[in-house]
């Protein structure tokens, strides 16, 4: 039976994603040594916090960026600096959304960047490791802790280009960084979910 040119086309990239998938790995160990640009349209950072101890508060900055130096012979001189756009907070509630951007939560207008650098990693696990560093939030710097956890690394099956991802969380108090409209009542403790992807660069 003659195969039409469509069904072999999708066998051919059933094929490739198979071989991509095969070389993917799940070892820090084995990752590549290198430089990385995260990729900005797989990442985000999701934050919650309560209100008025009825429910939770959930949105994201879905636009981040930033680079990583990486040996994983060497981890603790990982290099990782990461920027986010405070101007792109999103909740899908337009109100909620512009009282974010206002001077007592976000103040965008003043603040539209906020950014994390690490000053050093710490393995605490086969897949994971602590990341110290300074997130600087409305001018504010303070020392944060991420809990991080590797994915995996290996030939994207789209673009081919060698990626790694992994997942992590911190908790902050907003008010430390002069988020503190509405305070205890809307609370202090923000939870913060990173969720990266990033390409090597050639």
């Amino acid at each position: 039976m003659r195969r039409s040119p469509l069904t072999l086309g999708l066998a051919a990239a059933l094929c490739l994603a198979s071989a991509a998938h095969a070389q993917m790995t799940k070892a820090p160990a084995e990752v590549k040594a290198g430089a990385y640009k995260l990729d900005a349209s797989h990442s985000k950072v999701t934050w919650a916090v309560t209100h008025f101890g009825f429910s939770s508060y959930v949105g994201q900055f879905p636009d981040v960026n930033g680079t990583m130096k990486l040996d994983p012979a060497n981890l603790g001189a990982t290099d990782l600096q990461v920027t986010i756009d405070t101007t792109k907070v999103g909740t899908l509630n337009a109100t909620l959304d512009k009282n974010l951007k206002a001077p007592g939560f976000l103040d965008t207008a003043k603040f539209p960047t906020a950014s994390f650098k690490s000053t050093k990693v710490t393995r605490t696990g086969d897949m994971t490791a602590d990341i110290l560093g300074n997130l600087t939030l409305k001018d504010v710097t303070r020392p944060v802790t991420l809990k991080a956890v590797f994915n995996q690394a290996g030939a994207n099956p789209l673009d081919r280009v060698y990626s790694l991802g992994f997942a992590a969380t911190t908790t902050i108090k907003r008010s430390d960084f002069g988020v503190s409209a509405y305070v205890p009542a809307i609370g202090d403790n923000v939870t913060l979910t990173i969720d990266v992807e990033f390409k090597a660069v050639p």
